[in-house]
């Protein structure tokens, strides 16, 4: 029995064949943090409206711990779904304290037993006293996250939860709402565009174009070892090379010559295929199989970001990530090697130029 499980679910606004969820089915075991990351449109803040209950399905079945909430039969409302929600703009109520908020669930029994727990696990056991306009916004994020456990609920589901704050708050609060939804054992579904979100929170990662999934594993294999082209192009930067699977079925032969690769794929020798290699797959070495003239680059701190245009009869761009401690200007000539860790054969477009 899975926490959430939707089932060929359909949702369509407009009824013109182009549904914003279209027979969409995912699973999400109980415990799990599972983020639905696309681009604006794809499709992820719908699901989460569905399952929430705030919108209904036009088709597909949608279960809660084992029952239904939503098939061809029955609807269950979103005040009896066992949900607990954290907003965009995390809606704390202005007129009551801190510990009114997040009490604000809970039954009265249990309700300042259990709104001293959930200050106590988000880090804020002294603020029950103040007002939502007297916190930063990330201490106005765990009062949200504190509301929405509080009541015990089947699933959490968090709208855009770090989109309202600064760079480096950001990064600080990806670690903290983990870290709280881990101790509370919470089962958890997030919306974000951001690749960075997503890598850094998920147990697994949901990717969504066009109402459809893309591609759904780990942080890991999804950066590693995309399926396609639009989860290698969105999730991260990555270069695309036509050309058709080698003899041996690790390798593929492209216009840069023969690329290794050391994920398991199932496209037989000569097969035409796409390969996606990561910037960080391509390595400064004086003896590396490619060489290319520098375009562009600039300086990030981690790391030199940088286009080179490659030599030969077929000249490709391709981006690299060099270490800082090398230097890079424009005009240079550099070689690399290509590492197969960070290199994935997916599936070929009908736009490919072949390779004979």
């Amino acid at each position: 029995m899975y926490a959430i499980e939707l089932k060929d679910v359909v949702k369509d606004y407009t009824q013109c064949g182009q549904p914003a969820v279209d027979k969409l089915s995912l699973r999400v075991s109980h415990g799990e943090i599972v983020t639905l990351l696309g681009p604006s449109g794809c499709g992820k803040t719908t699901t989460l409206r569905l399952i929430a209950g705030f919108e209904r399905a036009d088709s597909g079945s949608i279960y809660l711990a084992g029952s239904a909430v939503s098939d061809g039969r029955r609807f269950v409302p979103p005040e009896r779904r066992g949900i607990g929600m954290v907003f965009q703009d995390y809606a704390l109520f202005p007129h009551l304290t801190v510990a009114q908020n997040v009490g604000f669930g809970c039954k009265a029994a249990e309700r300042a037993t259990r709104t001293r727990e959930m200050l106590a696990l988000v880090g804020l056991p002294d603020f029950g006293d103040r007002y939502p306009h007297q916190l930063s916004g990330g201490q106005q994020q765990r009062v949200a996250l504190a509301r929405a456990l509080a009541p015990r609920p089947v699933v959490v589901l968090l709208d855009e939860p770090f989109s309202n704050l600064d760079a480096d708050l950001r990064g600080q609060m990806r670690s903290e709402v983990k870290r709280i939804l881990n101790q509370a054992g919470a089962t958890a579904v997030l919306v974000t565009h951001d690749q960075k979100d997503a890598l850094a929170i998920s147990d697994r990662i949901v990717v969504m174009c066009g109402g459809t999934l893309q591609q759904e594993g780990t942080p890991r294999e999804i950066y590693q070892f995309p399926e396609n082209r639009f989860v290698a192009s969105f999730v991260g930067e990555s270069n695309i090379l036509c050309g058709k699977v080698g003899d041996s079925g690790n390798t593929v032969q492209t216009l840069l010559g023969e690329v290794p690769c050391s994920h398991t794929h199932d496209k037989p020798p000569g097969s035409q295929v796409c390969v996606s290699i990561r910037p960080e797959s391509l390595e400064l070495d004086p003896h590396g199989q490619v060489a290319g003239v520098v375009k562009e680059y600039h300086y990030s701190g981690q790391s030199i970001d940088a286009r080179i245009e490659t030599l030969g009869e077929f000249p490709q761009e391709l981006t690299v990530h060099i270490h800082p401690e090398h230097s890079a200007q424009i005009g240079d000539t550099l070689r690399f090697r290509i590492l197969p860790e960070f290199v994935a054969v997916i599936r070929a477009e009908e736009t490919i130029k072949t390779i004979a």
